[in-house]
């Protein structure tokens, strides 16, 4: 069962390029979006990534943090990040506990693609899949989401 907005988001230590543990928890105070995605190195979920960071400046403008998550090992978002130097946190969810917590593992494992928000307090303020992970939120859709919540006042440039 996928996680609904006003529900507690799961709280979880995930290990992460750049190097180091990522504790939701300890965020609290900050909004935290939290892009699952199926793998590094394939079409889709490139594009996705390059697409965050070309665009990071826009949605860290705003005070929230982005952290993608996918069921790939930590040694190949290691090689994803350095090849297309991505400098957001990528987690690596091996074994797909937090996709499963969640709501978003496949039945093959790996993350469906999809978009959480979680506010200072903790508390999902938007959940959005992707049905068929051939799509995926734009920056522009995750600041509109940003405004629609609450969670900033302005939409940055």
């Amino acid at each position: 069962m996928r996680l609904q907005p006003g529900e507690t988001a799961p709280d979880f230590t995930l290990n992460g390029v750049p190097p180091g543990a990522y504790h939701l928890a300890d965020q609290r105070g900050k909004v935290v979006v939290l892009a699952f995605y199926p793998g590094d190195f394939t079409p889709v979920c490139l594009r996705q990534l390059q697409h965050y960071e070309d665009q990071r400046e826009r949605l860290v403008s705003t005070g929230a943090v982005l952290w993608a998550i996918s069921t790939d090992t930590l040694e190949l978002h290691e090689r994803m990040a350095k090849s297309y130097a991505l400098s957001f946190p990528l987690l690596a969810d091996e074994g797909g506990r937090v996709a499963a917590q969640y709501g978003v593992r496949g039945l093959l494992g790996s993350a469906k693609r999809s978009v959480f928000i979680v506010d200072e307090k903790g508390v999902l303020r938007y959940a959005h899949q992707d049905p068929l992970s051939l799509s995926y939120r734009s920056v522009d859709d995750i600041l509109h989401a940003l405004l629609d919540s609450g969670l900033v006042t302005a939409r940055p440039a």
